[in-house]
């Protein structure tokens, strides 16, 4: 049982400080990118566009990253994979830190922007499949959900960390320092997230049925033959498919909290910035512990349900975002950050345990991290394009939510055609692990 808690604890602080790194990405697209990165002569909204354009490719390289790493999880251990993606963002995220503004060098800072946008998304498409899997697959079967909760923790962590550093940043740097140097700081910190790759990869303990020193003479014969996500798609191809359908509605709605919302608030509400950030934050802390309760609760009375109505409260929470927001009650938006993220957490709180439980062992971590990251791009990687768009086209906020219920709703279809899937694969869960 100690073992089992300190994996999910090590995993929960791999998954926070790696969405930290990605979440700060995130808040500089809303509040720095778009005047750092591109040319000032640009209108506005067209600079806004191209900053949520960057912030997108990190969720168009997820796939490829789940891909990737989950080939590495599937044949060579989960505990391999997980180091390898913590380095890789730790290391992308500190040279953003120190790229080039387009005053410096013109589209070359943006070119390298981009580049290592995706380099974040590989990292972050194959770190979740790691830290999940090894929460859940060292955890008793009775409470898979709640170990799997550790790792979703993560998320509101990351949050709280990066709009933290934003806003105090805000607070103690002087508007000139912040657009000159203190932007960057976030970024730096993001070192630290290497030397935890490197604790993960020396002394963490692999899920069972993985050995510490693997033949990889042996591993790279067999991976050869049979690709894990290979078998993943042609064995369970319709599940990854349900299971990133979703996911939609969690990430989608999420990220339009987290970043368009941020960037509504600031630019057409005139809501003071740290309003907007302080909300967020507050509704991440108390995500947490949502996240926790509700995830102990699938494991007592069944996943689908609880999914089921997360995303049915979600679609109606999202009709009462914007008309708050523009009230510019700090109050209020408060309150409206923590009920939207309470309704999410009813998804995300039982989720890694759910996708998990939809696989076979031999491609559970190809399976379950393609399926997160295809939700992910449908989701959170389209939402801000699409809300930025829809906004300017109809100049209406009603239209933004009406396309956030509609991804809960595609959400609730695809949870209730995997209630009827997951069965089989989660009984066979109890005796791989």
């Amino acid at each position: 049982m100690q073992s089992s808690a300190r994996t999910a604890l090590v995993a929960t602080a791999g998954a926070s400080i790696e969405y930290y790194d990605f979440f700060i990405y995130a808040t500089a697209a809303t509040l720095v990118f778009p005047t750092h990165f591109f040319s000032r002569e640009l209108p506005s909204v067209v600079a806004q566009l191209a900053a949520f354009s960057t912030f997108s490719v990190g969720f168009i390289a997820r796939p490829l990253g789940g891909v990737l790493f989950g080939h590495i999880g599937d044949a060579f251990g989960r505990k391999r994979a997980l180091s390898s993606a913590l380095i890789l963002m730790g290391v992308a995220t500190t040279l953003v830190g120190v790229l080039p503004t387009y005053d410096m060098a013109g589209p070359l800072g943006a070119v390298l922007l981009i580049l290592l946008r995706f380099v974040q998304g590989l990292a972050v498409g194959g770190q979740w499949g790691g830290a999940a899997l090894l929460a859940i697959e060292s955890a008793p079967s009775s409470q898979r959900g709640l170990y799997g909760s550790f790792v979703q923790m993560g998320v509101p962590v990351g949050i709280v960390l990066a709009n933290g550093a934003f806003f105090l940043l805000d607070e103690v740097v002087a508007p000139a320092d912040f657009e000159t140097w203190g932007w960057r700081l976030p970024f730096l910190f993001s070192v630290v997230l290497v030397a935890l790759g490197f604790y993960v990869k020396s002394r963490l303990q692999d899920s069972p049925g993985f050995p510490e020193k693997p033949d990889s003479r042996v591993s790279l014969r067999e991976s050869a033959q049979k690709s894990p996500i290979v078998a993943a798609l042609r064995d369970q191809g319709m599940t990854i498919v349900l299971a990133g359908g979703a996911f939609i509605a969690s990430s989608g709605c999420f990220y339009m909290i987290i970043t368009y919302g941020v960037s509504y608030g600031v630019n057409h509400a005139h809501v003071p910035r740290g309003t907007m950030l302080l909300g967020v934050m507050l509704g991440s802390l108390l995500m947490m512990p949502a996240l926790a309760l509700f995830a102990a609760l699938s494991d007592r009375y069944g996943r689908i349900g609880i999914y089921m109505w997360g995303a049915a409260l979600t679609g109606l929470v999202s009709f009462a975002l914007f008309p708050v927001i523009d009230t510019g009650s700090a109050v209020g938006i408060t309150l409206l950050m923590i009920a939207s993220m309470g309704t999410a957490a009813l998804m995300y709180g039982p989720q890694a345990a759910l996708f998990a439980e939809l696989f076979d062992q031999r491609i559970r971590y190809s399976g379950a991290s393609l399926g997160y990251q295809i939700g992910s791009i449908l989701g959170g990687g389209l939402a801000p394009i699409i809300a930025t768009a829809l906004y300017s086209e109809f100049e209406s906020t009603t239209v933004i939510a009406a396309y956030m219920a509609l991804m809960c709703a595609v959400s609730m279809a695809c949870v209730a055609a995997l209630g009827r899937r997951r069965t089989v694969a989660a009984n066979s869960m109890t005796s791989s692990v």
